[in-house]
């Protein structure tokens, strides 16, 4: 249940080995939580293996009927929902452990390949003058898409569940896991647009329609699109997403490393795994979750060694991710569950911010070089998994 920070239902985060176990093949599992104050665009995914990665994932919208930028659009629907995900003609657990790149992008299901270069589009319908809230999640297994739409602008009114003052671009590079609403104004004239997603490696480009759906103008041609990507791309830069509320403080002291606690995570690959400060995750045989409720008591106790943090509550924790040519398949984008983040240093940028804070809750670690600081307060307790969101 992506995003969502299950405050009093740790048990119903879904994340197998963590909080449960897998669900088996035949048998069903109930998840009953409430969602108090959050309201956006979410979605969920199977947390075991590479599931995920052959189709057990979807989109999940809370709307919200006090939404404060409602008067910014017209329609916001299941029709303005758009997905975007990787896919593979052969199943993960057959295919290479590390996928040189999908098969085909798929927008809101359907997409082309290059040896599928007929299979049908998906259509997105507007009506000309209408202000259109689009909700994008990419449901992606590994890469990075950029997103535009031809001869559109794109004013980003959320980031992760999190409303923004409003940032107009004609370009989003969204990471996998993230999500973002832009107000898209149909002011065109009746005609077929292309949408474009590139990914940042595989297939890429835009031969043959692949990489894109339509945007139709009701009264338009059923026809493909002969439009052109905008000569200048102004890319949505992290930097100036700020929440549409303003958080009032920073978790600690407006100072680097000024936290209760401070946590530098190393990366490393051997070639087959990774590993962050020496250690790699191997799922252990009982849940997190069910350790602790035998009576575990300190992260030392807990399975699997090394992989477990204990966390002070109701304190300020800084985490920092800097990025190495040791871990390849950067940009690597980490998401924790159970909270939001304030970003203190982006990815691409040397600034530390600590006004008008950036909030979210998957975060591009970037290239080597960079030295991506995220910080948050503990006031959720639970075992809550802190993880890249590149599948393989």
């Amino acid at each position: 249940w992506h995003g969502f920070f299950q405050k009093g239902t740790n048990w119903a985060d879904g994340v197998a080995f963590v909080n449960q176990c897998p669900i088996s093949s035949g048998n069903s599992f109930l998840y009953d939580f409430q969602v108090p104050g959050q309201a956006g665009t979410y979605w969920y995914h199977s947390h075991l293996s590479t599931q995920y990665c052959d189709g057990l994932r979807g989109p999940f919208v809370v709307y919200d009927p006090e939404d404060p930028l409602l008067s910014m659009y017209d329609v916001d629907d299941d029709s303005t929902v758009i997905t975007l995900t990787d896919w593979y003609h052969t199943a993960a657990k057959l295919g290479p452990a590390f996928p040189l790149g999908a098969d085909a992008t798929l927008i809101n299901g359907l997409g082309r390949s290059p040896a599928t270069s007929t299979a049908e589009l998906a259509v997105i319908n507007v009506t000309q003058g209408k202000r259109y809230r689009f909700r994008l999640i990419s449901m992606s297994c590994d890469p990075n898409y950029t997103f535009s739409v031809d001869g559109h602008d794109m004013t980003v009114i959320e980031a992760d569940g999190i409303e923004t003052q409003p940032v107009t671009v004609n370009a989003i590079q969204i990471f996998a896991a993230q999500r973002y609403s832009f107000v898209l104004t149909a002011d065109q004239d009746v005609d077929n647009y292309w949408v474009r997603a590139n990914p940042n490696f595989g297939n890429v480009g835009f031969t043959d329609g692949i990489n894109s759906a339509i945007l139709r103008y009701d009264g338009a041609d059923p026809v493909e699109p002969t439009t052109s990507q905008q000569t200048t791309q102004n890319l949505l830069n992290e930097v100036d997403l700020h929440p549409y509320v303003a958080i009032p403080t920073v978790p600690g002291s407006p100072t680097p490393g000024g936290v209760d606690l401070a946590i530098n995570f190393a990366f490393n690959f051997n070639g087959s795994r990774f590993f962050i400060n020496g250690d790699t995750f191997v799922p252990p045989t009982v849940p997190v979750l069910l350790q602790i409720l035998s009576g575990a008591q300190t992260a030392q106790e807990l399975l699997p060694s090394g992989s477990v943090y204990e966390l002070p509550m109701n304190s300020s924790i800084e985490l920092t991710f800097p990025a190495t040519a040791s871990a390849p398949g950067t940009p690597h984008p980490f998401h924790l569950h159970g909270h939001e983040f304030a970003v203190i240093r982006s990815a691409g940028s040397t600034e530390y911010n600590y006004d008008n804070l950036r909030v979210r809750d998957v975060v591009s670690t970037g290239v080597a070089g960079d030295n991506v600081t995220i910080r948050f307060q503990t006031n959720n307790p639970g075992p809550w998994i802190l993880h890249c969101h590149i599948d393989f």
